[in-house]
């Protein structure tokens, strides 16, 4: 019977047991998608990766993401925790690994400390901000448990972005964000009434802590009833920002993952280039565990 050796890692944190869990399948070749897929449920992680060699031998690897019900083009906190564990096998170069994913080329700058220990990583979005739907703060409000006049509209509605892979962003009062509760009722009935969500419903809290942010993000529809550090959403909230401000760049911190018992720490920039808006996040990576799957 084949075996696959994996990883996992706590990622946007600096000590174990906090931040959000990862497991890295290193080498995956042979493995159906079937198998990843039942192997993402099993593990029961927010995501699971699975390493492939490149298409483009130029790249570091091919690297599919898997949540406990889907595939997914991108995500953050699945390239900080694989680009730590390859790095930490000496696959990067001068620092830098390139993944290939469903959502585009995703570039990685490791962190190490002054042992040469790998410490964290930034990614780069392989898309820049798109924005889509626009959804209603009463219905938005009923999925978390919250009142109607907990969401924020001053600066923007519940907003549809991306840098890669679709969010909506609400803005709620800084009070509100600690009493917030998944109401799965409530998300399936805003899913139905809106096919062009087409059934992909991830919610980002977030309320400002003075020139930072406090966030939660939950996506019970996907199986993620909450998720303790959401990097790919992070990202994506510090490029609708520098849309809503006439600067040209702009970056602050992020912290998640409090009220589920795992802290995490997330750093996210956003600049202009020409008429797109592009970002990266970037935080800490702890290595957890070893083992290997037989299937």
């Amino acid at each position: 019977m084949p075996s696959y050796p994996y990883e996992t890692v706590d990622v946007f944190t600096d000590r174990r047991f906090g931040g959000n869990q990862l497991a890295v399948f290193t080498d995956a070749r042979g493995m159906s998608d079937a198998e990843m897929q039942a192997l993402a449920a099993e593990m029961n992680y927010s995501e699971t990766t699975f390493v492939l060699p490149p298409d483009d031998p130029a790249n570091t690897a091919r690297v599919r993401i898997f949540h406990r019900t889907a595939e997914m083009p991108f995500a953050g906190h699945p390239n900080v925790g694989t680009a730590c564990v390859l790095a930490g096998h000496g696959r990067d170069r001068d620092g830098i690994l390139l993944f290939e994913e469903l959502a585009g080329l995703v570039e990685v700058r490791v962190a190490r400390d002054g042992q040469g220990r790998v410490t964290g990583a930034t990614i780069a979005a392989p898309q820049p901000l798109s924005l889509g739907l626009t959804l209603p703060a009463d219905a938005i409000a009923a999925c978390a448990g919250l009142a109607p006049e907990d969401i924020i509209v001053s600066r923007h509605q519940p907003q549809q972005a991306s840098v890669g892979v679709q969010f909506v962003l609400v803005e709620v009062k800084p009070e509100a964000l600690t009493r917030a509760t998944p109401d799965i009722g409530a998300y399936r009935r805003l899913e139905r009434a809106n096919p062009a969500l087409e059934g992909r419903l991830s919610l980002f809290f977030y309320a400002r802590d003075g020139g930072n942010a406090r966030a939660r993000m939950f996506a019970p529809l996907a199986g993620t009833w909450e998720d303790p550090a959401t990097g790919s959403a992070s990202a994506t909230l510090a490029a609708l920002m520098l849309s809503l401000s006439g600067e040209d760049s702009l970056a602050f911190d992020i912290t998640q993952g409090v009220e589920m018992g795992r802290p995490s720490l997330l750093h996210v920039a956003a600049k202009r280039q020409g008429e797109e808006i592009r970002a990266t996040v970037g935080g800490g990576c702890v290595p957890m565990l070893r083992g290997e799957a037989v299937l």
